[in-house]
């Protein structure tokens, strides 16, 4: 397979993930050349992500700007992209007519575990943000009530990770900003 049909298939791919999206209206997103629908969001894990919204566009410095529904590419290749629950990145692109956030842009991506599909939230994706150079990865677990912020990230994978209980801060150190958890809603067993 040459460059130029690897090109057309993952612009096959991604009009595929685009049209599933418009089809079904889970967001579709490309990992590591995988499409993958993400689930409807449950009423908690939709609080949960509000919660940490509320808490997020009140403390960022004022460079920086948080989304909602808005998609990072891999570096070098925007058919290659994921949609995080919250972003944080430089407060410009809200003036972009783009829908993909600049990875070197970005600061913080969150993601809030999904009941029915965790294993993209705690491993597909950690390995993914690293591979995009993203500084800052938390992911919140409402299944055991538990958060992991994964940093610095190098050759792929995060060489830093604090991990921590409801109850506990996330304290984002790189932001100077600090996420409380207690109160935090967690799924039924």
């Amino acid at each position: 397979m040459t460059l130029a049909d690897a090109e057309r298939g993952m612009t096959l791919l991604r009009r595929a993930a685009e049209a599933a999206e418009a089809a079904t209206g889970p967001r579709a997103e490309i990992i590591h050349g995988v499409l993958v629908l993400a689930p409807r969001l449950t009423g908690k894990q939709a609080g949960i992500i509000n919660n940490l919204y509320d808490q997020l566009r009140l403390t960022l410095p004022e460079r920086l700007r948080l989304f909602q529904v808005a998609s990072v590419p891999m570096p070098g290749d925007p058919d290659d992209y994921t949609t995080p629950d919250l972003l944080v990145c430089d407060a410009g692109f809200a003036d972009s007519d783009d829908w993909l956030a600049d990875p070197g842009d970005v600061e913080l991506v969150v993601e809030v575990v999904s009941k029915g599909n965790s294993t993209k939230d705690t491993r597909e994706l950690v390995g993914w943000y690293a591979d995009a150079g993203i500084p800052a990865y938390l992911l919140i677990d409402p299944r055991n009530g538990s958060w992991t912020l994964c940093t610095l990230p190098r050759d792929g994978e995060f060489q830093a990770r604090r991990h921590g209980l409801y109850g506990e801060d996330a304290e984002l150190s790189g932001l100077g900003v600090k996420i409380t958890t207690e109160g935090l809603a967690r799924y039924d067993k």
